[in-house]
């Protein structure tokens, strides 16, 4: 029998942006308090008993976030170049959070994000 565990941790940043080519007041610059939520899927545990440690999630998710934290999204890469959207941001935070704490036991499954308490995206990439 296979088994897996799924393991979430919430945080949060806040940041600016103007969404390119989008007609409406979103055009303008705004901000928003994002609430970010991380899944992981671990396949094993470790002689401690656990996936991963929570503590090790939050930190990986918050050392992508921190280079959006209290920033002007269209300023900083990719965004510069692709418009900083809810969908383009939770990509870009699963592929760095992956880069953090992927490993033959553990990988993060799937980003949420929250751009207001009534709104959010959820980003994955499918294993074959």
């Amino acid at each position: 029998m296979a088994v897996s565990y799924k393991l979430k941790i919430v945080t949060d940043f806040a940041s600016a942006h103007t969404l390119r080519d989008y007609p409406g007041a979103c055009s303008r610059m705004h901000g928003h308090n994002w609430k970010v939520e991380v899944e992981v899927l671990a396949t094993a545990l470790d002689k401690t008993g656990m996936g991963i440690d929570f503590k090790e999630i939050k930190k990986a998710t918050k050392q992508v976030t921190s280079e959006l934290d209290h920033r002007y999204l269209n300023e900083i890469k990719p965004f510069d170049e692709i418009n900083p959207t809810a969908e383009n941001i939770a990509a870009y935070i699963f592929k760095g959070v992956s880069e953090l704490i992927n490993n033959g036991r553990v990988r993060i499954t799937t980003v949420t994000l929250w751009e207001t308490e009534r709104a959010c995206v959820t980003y994955s990439e499918h294993q074959n």
